[in-house]
C-alpha cells in the first residue's frame, strides 16, 4: 500500500509513503471523524491511499491572505 499526500489547494505532490506495514491506526486516521476522513482520505481502486494536506507554500499564502479561503479553489 501508498500513501500519497497531496496538497489539497495547489495539488502538489508532498510526498508518498510505501510500505506494506502501514496501517490506519499507525498513521493516526483513527483519529479523525467519519467527515474528516471523508473530506481527507481517499481509497483508491489499487488499494494506495490519496491524504490532501495543505503543502507549506499553501500555508503560508493563506496565513498572509485568509480571504483566499473563501474562494473555492484559491491557490490553482
Amino acid at each position: 500500500m501508498a500513501v500519497n499526500y497531496v496538497c489539497r489547494h495547489c495539488r502538489t505532490e508532498v510526498g508518498t509513503l510505501h510500505n506494506e506495514e502501514l496501517t490506519e491506526a499507525r498513521l493516526g486516521f483513527h483519529f479523525l471523524t467519519p467527515e474528516e476522513r471523508s473530506d481527507i482520505i481517499a481509497y483508491n481502486a489499487n488499494g494506495d491511499v490519496t491524504v490532501k494536506v495543505v503543502c507549506e507554500y499553501c500555508r503560508e499564502a493563506l496565513e498572509a491572505n485568509p480571504e483566499l479561503l473563501l474562494v473555492e479553489s484559491p491557490l490553482q
